[in-house]
Order: C-alpha cells, then sequence, then structure tokens
C-alpha cells in the first residue's frame, strides 16, 4: 500500500498561520502529499475573529466555514501542481497539546506551523505556542515566521553538531533542496580556531559524504568567539541562506536559539524558516 506524505498545518486563521499555508502547500506540492488544515477550538482567539459572539454561539460554524474557504482556496491552486489533497480537521482543547496529539494520530511526517517572529513589545524569539509546539514535537517540523513568504530556497544551511544523526537527517536535506535545485551549506560553528576543529571537520565531512548523492553541497566550518547561535545567525546573513536547518539534541544548538538572552541579537533568524528535523 502507498504511504501518502502528510503535512499537517495549524492554524488559527493569523497572517503568520496563513503564510504557514501557503508554505506547506508549496512543499505538499513536491511531496505530492495531503495537506491538513487543523484547527483547535480556542476561546481567546475566536473572540480576536468574532467580537460580536460574546457567548461563542456560531464557533463551530464560524471555524468549519472559514477551514472550508482555506481548504476551497488550496485545492484551486495546489492540486494542478501535485499536491496530493486537502483535508480539515478540528479538536477541542489546548492548541499545542492538540496540534500534537493529531500529528500522532494521523502519522503526519510533518508539521508547518506559523509564528509571529519578533514582537515589538515583547523581545522574545518566536511565539510561545511554537517554540513549545517545537520543543515537545516528537516529528519534523517547520516554524515560518509572519512576514515570510514562500519563496524557492536558493539555500538550505544544516547546521551540524557532528552528531551521528547528521548522516540520517542530511538525507532529509538532500530530497528537500533537490525538489528546488538549491544548495546545502553543512556549517559547523566553533568557538575556536585550533587545528583540532579543522581536523574534527575533515573527519566528519569524509564520514557524511557517502550518505550524499548531491552535488551542491558544501562543508563548512566557521570560527565565532562570540555565543555559537550568532556565529551561526551571522553566516546565515552572510551566506544568504533561506531556510534554517537543525536537529533537537540535548544541549545543542537548537536550545541556544531558543535562549532569551541570545533572542534580542537574533533579528535577522527570525526572518528565515526553521527545519527542526525530530525523527529519520
Amino acid at each position: 500500500m502507498e504511504n501518502t506524505f502528510k503535512i499537517l498545518c495549524p492554524t488559527d486563521f493569523s497572517e503568520c498561520s496563513l503564510n504557514a499555508i501557503e508554505y506547506a502547500a508549496r512543499l505538499g506540492e513536491k511531496f505530492n502529499a495531503v495537506l491538513v488544515l487543523f484547527h483547535v477550538l480556542n476561546r481567546e482567539d475566536y473572540l480576536k475573529l468574532a467580537p460580536m459572539d460574546t457567548n461563542g454561539n456560531h464557533q463551530l460554524d464560524f471555524v468549519k466555514e472559514k477551514l472550508k474557504n482555506l481548504q476551497k482556496a488550496v485545492m484551486e491552486e495546489s492540486l494542478m501542481n501535485g499536491l496530493k489533497g486537502c483535508e480539515i480537521a478540528i479538536r477541542e482543547g489546548k492548541i499545542v497539546n492538540g496540534a500534537l496529539e493529531y500529528a500522532r494520530e494521523i502519522n503526519a511526517d510533518l508539521i508547518v506551523a506559523g509564528t509571529e517572529g519578533m514582537n515589538e513589545l515583547r523581545m522574545n524569539i518566536i511565539g510561545s505556542r511554537a517554540s513549545r509546539m517545537v520543543e515537545q514535537s516528537d516529528r519534523d517540523i517547520i516554524i515560518v515566521p509572519r512576514k515570510v513568504f514562500f519563496k524557492r530556497p536558493r539555500k538550505f544551511v544544516f547546521a551540524s553538531d557532528y552528531l551521528e544523526e547528521d548522516k540520517l537527517a542530511i538525507q532529509k536535506v538532500v530530497e528537500m533542496a533537490s525538489f528546488f535545485d538549491s544548495e546545502i551549506d553543512l556549517v559547523h560553528i566553533s568557538s575556536s580556531q585550533k587545528a583540532i576543529e579543522k581536523s574534527l571537520h575533515m573527519t566528519m565531512v569524509d564520514e557524511i559524504k557517502p550518505f550524499v548523492r548531491y552535488e551542491k553541497i558544501n562543508y563548512v566550518l566557521k570560527s565565532f568567539r562570540d555565543d555559537l547561535a550568532l556565529g551561526l545567525e551571522n553566516y546565515l546573513q552572510v551566506s544568504k541562506g533561506d531556510m534554517l536547518v537543525t536537529l533537537s539534541k540535548k544541549k545543542s544548538f537548537f536550545d541556544q536559539i531558543f535562549s532569551k538572552n541570545l533572542s534580542k541579537k537574533m533579528s535577522y533568524f527570525l526572518n528565515k524558516p526553521l527545519w527542526v528535523i525530530k525523527s529519520f
């Protein structure tokens, strides 16, 4: 039986979640995927959309209509370009838990979620819901900042910590990059310029090359004396990377990205999607 690639896209109908739907649909075209538009009934969010319905009498009907309109728009634009189908689903409960539970229920291959990104009043990195979703998800997730509109990714920047799992993760990156004929920079940011770092880097490159059948890949070692996350953010800017890819591992670079102390400085990163690889 054919295994259909499934993409779950949670939406609260905000601008950032609508951008995420576009992103998910365009990826779904390449994967010949089924896209599932998912909404968790939430009183607070609903009142922002329909402030006159204070008792919530029409909440379910309102949400169904919004989802069906989005479904129709996606199908009209993306089915002809490779998307296999678009479904809608509604659940009650907590937004993060509800989305992750439903992702497991349908065995989604990828979650694509929007985030507000930099909030002008609260200098936090991404929205708390999106960050908790990333932290708690057991499957791959792409976070799309509010002001990011889909364009063909010219370059993926894969942050490597010399983990054994990199050999498997890079194959996922290659698959997606090949859809768009994109470059991949596999980059390791080091706080040291010692010769041993160069030796470790060359060893990693020699070990990972047999797992990569793709010509447009560059292996990069960069030194940055300050925070390593800022070093990667600097590399993203200089190399004009279009998406940051990382693994979710304990005490890895991923943890540094979500550090509150760091978030004030990482303005460039907030304009780029983040793909966190969770499983292989």
